[in-house]
């Protein structure tokens, strides 16, 4: 046993070409600088891969790709073995940590998408005990509808470099893992209705962590660590209780202590515009104008002549 151990090799998408020892050759489409969720398209001629571990979960994806001849194969999952029909649209599911191998006879396309098993736990810990969250393996032989939209949109985000792309990729990397929760995991969550938002406190604390990191960049997944919940969650309850988003509030809170240091201070606007959390004072006077109705300069100007 101890030498067929050794035998596994390990994939671990936290570094640099994970795939490459697999495949004769390397990706031809793959995304860069994403946190916690990566994605690789692969055009392969004939292949066999050695057995392996990935320290991620993986979907395997069977995009619309026309290739004559028969595009059955095998994939062992934990050494069970399965012959795949790998229609389009197909899925397959491999959970990190079980040993699997597979094989194409022709020419083929496929798409990877791998994830840190902390996401699932991470979006999941408001509705189970993250010690139960399992996932469970499937082979590549039935399609889903919800999976294939949410590859093709992180196809088209890592072809494309539009506004908004962390956003995105933040919002889709949500959906998967509630899917994933839902439907391929052996303990299904149960939804928890939050009637009444976030504690009061709560909130003193999320208040207290935003007015003293106003000068850095304050996360979600930072603001929703301090509430103890996962983001998804705490973006919903964040703007029930405020009636604002994080986004929003912690913009309020960094014009409200730039006002309060022009006021109070023998700063410049440049020095306020660093310490409150803008990138310039050209940033801070566009929003500062914007939420009060003149510039820092102006209200420097009638501060000085009372």
């Amino acid at each position: 046993m101890g030498r067929q151990e050794q035998e596994i090799k390990i994939l671990d998408f936290s570094q640099e070409k994970a795939t490459d020892f697999l495949l004769p050759q390397p990706a031809i489409l793959k995304s860069s600088g994403w946190d916690s969720i990566y994605f690789e398209l692969h055009q392969q001629p004939k292949f066999d891969t050695p057995e392996h571990q990935g320290t991620w979960h993986v979907i395997a994806h069977c995009p619309p790709f026309y290739t004559s001849g028969d595009r059955t194969g095998e994939r062992w999952l934990d050494n069970k073995r399965k012959m795949e029909v790998r229609n389009q649209g197909d899925v397959a599911i491999i959970p990190a940590g079980i040993s699997q191998r597979c094989n194409w006879q022709i020419l083929s396309q496929f798409a990877i998408v791998a994830f840190d098993p902390l996401l699932l736990k991470q979006i999941g810990q408001d509705w189970v005990d993250s010690d139960r969250i399992e996932l469970i393996p499937h082979y590549m032989t039935e399609q889903d509808a919800l999976i294939q939209g949410i590859v093709s949109a992180l196809r088209a985000e890592v072809e494309s470099d539009k506004i908004g792309g962390d956003l995105l990729i933040d919002s889709l990397k949500t959906t998967l893992a509630i899917h994933l929760l839902r439907q391929y995991c052996t303990t299904k969550p149960k939804l928890s209705s939050y009637v009444d938002g976030l504690s009061r406190s709560k909130l003193q604390q999320i208040r207290e962590y935003i007015n003293t990191n106003l000068a850095q960049d304050v996360k979600l997944i930072d603001l929703a660590e301090v509430a103890q919940i996962s983001s998804y969650h705490f973006l919903r309850l964040f703007k029930q209780s405020m009636g604002i988003t994080p986004h929003q509030y912690i913009l309020q809170c960094r014009i409200e202590k730039a006002r309060y240091l022009l006021q109070h201070s023998e700063l410049s606007i440049a020095e306020i515009a660093h310490r409150v959390g803008f990138c310039d004072q050209s940033h801070l006077t566009r929003y500062f104008k914007r939420a009060v109705g003149i510039t820092p300069k102006q209200l420097l100007q009638a501060r000085d002549n009372k």
